[in-house]
């Protein structure tokens, strides 16, 4: 792998502490961690990527474990980076606190600790525009387009979350309202499109105190313009901490197109045999997907009745194997998909307890797969993570690229024990139309886009 981005600032390296695996989804050839220990953190340091994420999951806790893992992962970097630099490999770390771009997420809680434990920061950056899912920033306001349509996200299902709620579209306003007040609407500095497409270095080069600021974007050009004189002000010193969606890493990193391209992923599949699908996303756009899955040949429905996870969590995990095992044998894919049954839960513990009691059997699951899968999927973006890091137990995995806009591809390394080399699917649960879901199925099964 070459040393793509590394040519104005010798040992840069771009750290993106992810609340859950989706945030590697518009670049390549970078390491995903679901290990922080300084060892591991060392090794990515050396890598010759100019970005790596570390996968902390938190979107899928509570705030205080949100904070408690935000902390550890932290202080562990700041070991590794002292390391580093005693060993004569300086490194100069642009850090990125990388969450959802539709605003859902432990904000300011991770942006807090990030702050206390490695800064101070001149600013911090809130950037969530995400243009391969549909979200632009304009006027400050944040927009999710629909069927071509501009809605402001407070309008939309994602403002309504039981554990993320928000009421404000008009970044300033949110940031007041998550900040519960500590940092004003009044106090937060604009970065509007004429001043992203501009001139801004005289602002960024001013930016003290760890200043919120917002920016607006609605092109992968103006991330990449406004990219460029971010990575000056730093250059020159400053210090600067973003919360954003995916799109800015794509301007951080620069990177090249990737080596393989997405029609072309289904050479990753081992042997050229059906895989396994592992759906635990609920929210509308997933079940839509999940509906045009189960019409593709090939596929087979395996529904887990979230009822039973907690009274008959054996008896139902030998029944869902068991038909894995049969539709694998059949050479069929099976889908594996929890019920859609939307519950209501008396508080948001209840909520997060209950979803971790479903995670946990899916990767029991994942676990007991056919070992001759030739690919997997996992949809939902803690259903991804939870793969990775608990299901397949990776320490680290490489990302080979995007099979759909927002939705990349990992692999297993050569040496595991019951999937080696095998490609994993991580995609989030609200990225893609209602065909996304059964295109990347097309593509690694090797149907037809159209079949």
């Amino acid at each position: 792998m070459g040393e793509a981005g590394l040519d104005d600032v010798t040992a840069t390296r771009i750290i993106v502490l992810d609340d859950d695996p989706t945030g590697s989804q518009t670049v390549h050839g970078c390491l995903l961690l679901t290990r922080w220990d300084v060892a591991t953190l060392r090794e990515a340091l050396a890598d010759a990527s100019p970005l790596f994420f570390v996968l902390t999951n938190t979107r899928g806790t509570d705030a205080d474990r949100a904070a408690a893992v935000t902390r550890a992962a932290c202080r562990n970097l700041r070991a590794a980076l002292a390391a580093e630099a005693a060993a004569g490999r300086a490194v100069n770390p642009l850090l990125v606190s990388r969450s959802d771009s539709t605003l859902r997420g432990h904000y300011p809680v991770e942006t807090d600790v990030i702050a206390e434990e490695l800064g101070p920061f001149d600013a911090h950056f809130v950037v969530p525009a995400f243009f391969e899912g549909g979200r632009v920033t304009r006027d400050s306001t944040h927009y999710l387009l629909v069927d071509g349509r501009p809605v402001p996200v407070h309008e939309t299902e994602f403002a309504r979350d039981s554990v993320f709620g928000y009421r404000h579209s008009y970044l300033p306003d949110y940031v007041e309202e998550k900040t519960r007040g500590r940092i004003r609407a009044t106090q937060v500095q604009r970065f509007v499109l004429a001043d992203v497409r501009g001139d801004s270095l005289p602002r960024l080069r001013a930016l003290r105190g760890n200043a919120c600021c917002v920016v607006d974007a609605e092109a992968q050009a103006d991330l990449d313009h406004f990219a460029a004189q971010l990575r000056e002000a730093a250059a020159e010193g400053g210090r600067f901490l973003f919360r954003s969606g995916a799109s800015l890493l794509t301007a951080l990193a620069r990177l090249p197109p990737q080596p393989v391209p997405a029609e072309a992923m289904r050479q990753y599949v081992r042997d050229g045999r059906p895989g396994a699908v592992i759906v635990g996303s609920h929210v509308r756009k997933t079940t839509q997907q999940l509906e045009r899955l189960l019409a593709v040949p090939g596929t087979a429905a395996v529904e887990v009745d979230v009822d039973r996870v907690a009274a008959h969590p054996a008896a139902l995990l030998a029944e869902v194997a068991s038909r894995c095992e049969l539709a694998h044998a059949a050479g069929k894919t099976p889908v594996v998909y929890t019920s859609r049954v939307e519950r209501q839960f008396p508080d948001q513990a209840a909520r997060l307890a209950f979803g971790a009691a479903v995670s946990g059997f899916l990767m029991d699951v994942v676990r007991a797969l056919p070992p001759t899968l030739g690919f997997l999927i996992g949809k939902g973006g803690i259903t991804s993570n939870d793969v990775l890091s608990d299901g397949l137990a990776l320490r680290a995995s490489r990302v080979l690229g995007q099979i759909l806009p927002g939705c990349s591809v990992v692999r297993c390394p050569p040496d595991h024990p019951r999937f080696p080399r095998l490609p994993v699917v991580i995609f989030p649960g609200n990225v893609g139309d209602e065909d996304a879901l059964a295109l990347a199925y097309r593509r690694l099964s090797g149907a037809s886009d159209r079949a």
